[in-house]
């Protein structure tokens, strides 16, 4: 065994979903209790961690392509080598193959392991390469630093897993089974990210809107009942939640769209596909008129509401009909934004041994259509927005002398001029649309 020096400086570059942008800054306050810093702008740090994710295809080529140019561009004049940690999903689902197939990678922790980092730090630097993919969900966020100091908004998990087992999905077997962290930690947590600057919380999770747990009282609650006890911290200005799953979507939730001001108008609520036997396929456990009557409700609610979504295009079996009933069911929601991407096989996942295997060039040109009709759409609403007074919560500064960037309740990145700082609710209205965004003016007299 060769060690070396511990570390001083990291880079932690996640990939993928929210969950991992939250999983990477909760490795980085790790990584900063241990005394080592960012690595500056430019220059190349002892500790590589690639924080990545499974979903995408060719997510693990990705990760050997990384780990190749991260050791080709090393230059230190010392003979010493990078210390590359792989996280996250793909390390979960492969990390022995990574082990074998990439001798550079000296630790490999999966997303339910990562509070271990520090230690695995210390044996790596003693020479040895370590593996823990161990998948306790709530031991790791017990083992976590607390928040100390955030931007405007911030990211806060309280549920992780899935016992959805969606046949094109490998999440249950990276995240594990469903589980909701404590109401008394996620209260305390929220608080401390107040405390440490966040005007706006985004409640993450793989079906977000499972989460349930007992509150102070001992009352079982759902994320209903959690959103509106957060809603009772002051300095607590905006609430989002995502990833949500129609089949938790509660009228208690939906209700809370109507009753809660601090809940901003905008639900993402994935539904994939707009063809009965496609969904049935799919293993979700909604249908078309099912999923349109969940958004009738919140509509009648929050008549205001900006609708996001996720939609699969292409997966096994999909007709050119079955299709143009997604095409349809775009149309007839009109969504403010949405995801879309081409179905990939994922290994292990019942998908990618079904029969009927779509052609790449078909999928593509499926998701060519599909991709203009939701654009269609977002410029629709972002032009609907205009001669809208609302509030922007400032997150940075733009490219321009004096202008600001934040994000409209309806999650529309919003830029302007004026005299503000960063976490600043700035009274505004919606003078000019763009595909991606909005031009507004200050109010005066606000």
């Amino acid at each position: 065994m060769q060690s070396t020096a511990p570390p001083k400086t990291y880079r932690v570059k996640s990939f993928g979903c929210q969950m991992n942008v939250y999983d990477g800054e909760r490795m980085a306050e790790l990584l900063a209790g241990e005394g080592i810093t960012p690595a500056p702008e430019g220059q190349q740090a002892d500790l590589v961690v690639l924080n990545t994710c499974h979903i995408r295809e060719k997510a693990a080529e990705k990760v050997y392509s990384d780990i190749g140019r991260i050791v080709k561009d090393w230059d230190r004049a010392d003979g010493s080598s990078p210390l590359i940690a792989v996280a996250g999903c793909v390390a979960q689902a492969e990390g022995e193959e990574i082990m074998a197939r990439a001798p550079a990678v000296k630790m490999v922790v999966g997303p339910q392991a990562y509070h271990r980092l520090p230690q695995m730090i210390r044996d790596a630097s003693a020479g040895r390469r370590v593996t823990d993919t161990d998948m306790p969900a709530i031991p790791k966020f017990d083992a976590l630093p607390a928040r100390r100091k955030v931007g405007p908004t911030a990211f806060l998990t309280v549920q992780e897993g899935c016992d959805k087992f969606c046949t094109y999905c490998v999440v249950p077997y990276t995240r594990g089974a469903e589980v909701s962290r404590p109401h008394a930690a996620l209260i305390d947590e929220a608080k401390k990210l107040v405390d440490a600057g966040a005007r706006e919380i985004t409640l993450l999770g793989q079906n977000v809107n499972a989460w349930t747990g007992d509150n102070a009282a001992g009352r079982k609650i759902g994320l209903d009942g959690l959103i509106r006890e957060l809603a009772e911290i002051p300095d607590l200005a905006r609430i989002r939640y995502t990833t949500s799953h129609p089949n938790d979507m509660t009228d208690g939730l939906i209700a809370a769209h109507g009753d809660v001001e601090k809940l901003m108008p905008f639900l993402h609520l994935p539904v994939q596909a707009g063809n009965d036997r496609v969904l049935r396929a799919m293993n979700r456990s909604h249908s078309v008129d099912s999923y349109l009557a969940i958004l009738d409700k919140v509509r009648a609610v929050r008549p205001d509401i900006a609708l996001s979504g996720d939609f699969i295009v292409g997966f096994p079996g999909e007709t050119d009909t079955e299709f143009e009933d997604t095409l349809r069911l775009v149309d007839r929601v009109g969504y403010a934004q949405c995801f879309s991407f081409k179905y990939s096989p994922r290994p292990g996942t019942p998908a990618a041994d079904m029969p009927g295997q779509i052609a790449p060039e078909v999928m593509d040109e499926r998701l060519q259509r599909l991709q203009a009709a939701l654009n269609r759409h977002q410029m629709a609403f972002n032009e609907a927005s205009v001669g809208r007074a609302c509030s922007v919560l400032v997150e940075r500064k733009g490219k321009h002398e004096g202008q600001w960037l934040g994000k409209s309740p309806w999650l529309q990145s919003v830029h302007f001029t004026a005299d503000v700082a960063v976490g600043d609710l700035v009274p505004v209205t919606l003078d000019a649309a763009g595909p991606n965004s909005i031009s507004a003016s200050v109010r005066s007299g606000t």
